[in-house]
């Protein structure tokens, strides 16, 4: 298990290659990169600035993944998220788990970006032709999320 948060960009390959490397048991590797965007709610977005707490959002995210090896049978994640001032087209975001199956894979890799997207730390500003504001929690990620809620 990994997690970066970093300013730095990513190489897809490399880290998916790391990750499986030397492990014969691993028969799927599901990924997810999320890329900025150049148009939010109907403006252009020039660039998005990620802050984060630092430690706190670690912490947080490797919960996260330890929440997904409880549910499913993930042999490693890796979750890459990258902070500062990105462009449209930058890399924001990677997800990578290996398990035994690919249902177990898929499942626990919309998992982790489910949660990544409603309970870790992060904030983030847009810059549109009309100013820099806030990106508010989405209704669509929260009940994303929310289908993960096990029943009692």
């Amino acid at each position: 298990m990994a997690v970066r948060v970093q300013a730095e960009d990513f190489d897809v390959g490399r880290e998916t290659a790391l990750l499986r490397h030397g492990n014969p048991r691993i028969g799927a590797i599901a990924s997810f990169i999320g890329v900025v965007r150049d148009l939010n709610d109907g403006d252009s977005v020039a660039e998005m600035t990620l802050e984060h707490y630092p430690g706190m959002t670690e912490k947080s995210i490797e919960d996260i993944i330890t929440q997904a090896r409880g549910r499913w049978q993930v042999m490693d994640a890796l979750v890459i998220h990258r902070i500062g001032t990105l462009k449209p087209l930058d890399q924001i975001v990677l997800v990578v788990v290996g398990s035994a199956h690919r249902g177990d894979a898929f499942a626990a890799c919309e998992f982790i970006m489910d949660y990544l997207k409603t309970r870790a730390p992060f904030w983030k500003k847009e810059q549109t032709g009309s100013g820099a504001r806030w990106v508010d929690a989405r209704a669509a990620d929260d009940a994303a999320a929310d289908r993960w809620r096990t029943k009692a």
